[in-house]
């Protein structure tokens, strides 16, 4: 399945003259579903700040789609692709982020229409 690691960044907050000030970047983008992921695994005092983004996400952009799998949904697929035995659902290993900012890509430039 094609996959792209954090492709887009979606500016979610502007500054007074318009400027972007803050971004949601998803970290999966699946290309034949259209469907944008992201893993909040490594902190579960980051899931409140990750709900608000991505609520924040689909106001400003209600034709993008992007579902937050929680710690709770990534131990289950491990478990379920025998990647680790459910005795082991502790020891898992999260993913982790790769270093050094985004690449912030604008949607005027990929040919599509910003909303909001």
């Amino acid at each position: 399945m094609p996959w792209d690691y954090e492709p887009t960044s979606f500016p979610i907050a502007w500054d007074e003259d318009g400027n972007p000030t803050r971004y949601f970047t998803p970290d999966f983008y699946l290309p034949e579903d259209d469907l944008y992921i992201e893993i909040t695994t490594m902190s579960q005092k980051l899931v409140t700040k990750k709900n608000r983004k991505l609520r924040e996400l689909k106001e400003l952009y209600p034709e993008i789609n992007c579902k937050l799998f929680y710690q709770r949904d990534y131990l289950n697929l491990v478990v379920k692709y025998g990647l680790e035995g459910p005795d082991h659902l502790e020891e898992a290993p999260a993913p982790t982020r790769m270093p050094g900012r985004p690449a912030i890509v604008r949607l005027e430039e990929r040919g599509e229409r910003l909303t909001g």
